[in-house]
């Protein structure tokens, strides 16, 4: 029982981490990096596509992305999904490869950024502990019926709070190197 609450505990603060490294891959840098048009949808025949199932995106070189798309006909359509979707790139098309220039960032875009990913690392922290009080919680429930002794609830929160220990370094281990990432020049 404790066993399984603990594999619970560490499956979902897991997921709280690649949530995190989703939420850190849309943060750009100054360099051209292909996951910033991940979130990129594009209208395909009626339907919502994310961009990469409808163009090759490719980092041509530190400032630049190409993206062609599959279709020819398909051209504008991407052309006009990435100038909407807010991350202020102006892509040039020539014949059928779109190119989009990354404008290198400014000190005080820099800064901006650092806050945003505090802002989600501080959101993955909070889920983390999330997932520890549901944890605790239920061991205080076997307890209560008890299923469990009050030595195997300490233990099981000992184990709980080394896994939120371990999850919450990682998180840290993150922020600290998107922030050197991004203020990076």
């Amino acid at each position: 029982m404790i066993t399984d609450i603990r594999k619970d505990a560490d499956s979902r603060m897991r997921k709280s981490i690649e949530s995190l490294k989703q939420e850190f891959s849309k943060v750009r840098t100054g360099r051209a990096q292909t996951s910033i048009l991940d979130h990129v949808r594009v209208s395909y025949y009626g339907n919502e596509m994310p961009l990469s199932q409808v163009a090759t995106v490719a980092a041509t070189d530190a400032r630049m992305l190409t993206v062609t798309p599959w279709e020819k006909a398909m051209v504008p359509v991407v052309e006009k999904a990435i100038i909407a979707s807010n991350l202020g790139f102006n892509p040039s098309t020539a014949g059928s490869v779109i190119r989009v220039m990354i404008p290198p960032l400014t000190e005080e875009r820099r800064r901006d950024y650092v806050k945003v990913v505090k802002g989600e690392a501080e959101t993955a922290r909070v889920a983390i502990r999330n997932v520890r009080r549901d944890a605790n919680n239920d061991l205080k429930d076997l307890l209560k019926e008890k299923d469990i002794s009050e030595d195997e609830e300490r233990r099981g929160q000992e184990e709980i709070q080394s896994l939120t220990d371990k999850y919450v370094a990682e998180v840290e281990k993150m922020l600290h190197e998107k922030e050197a990432e991004l203020m990076e020049v």
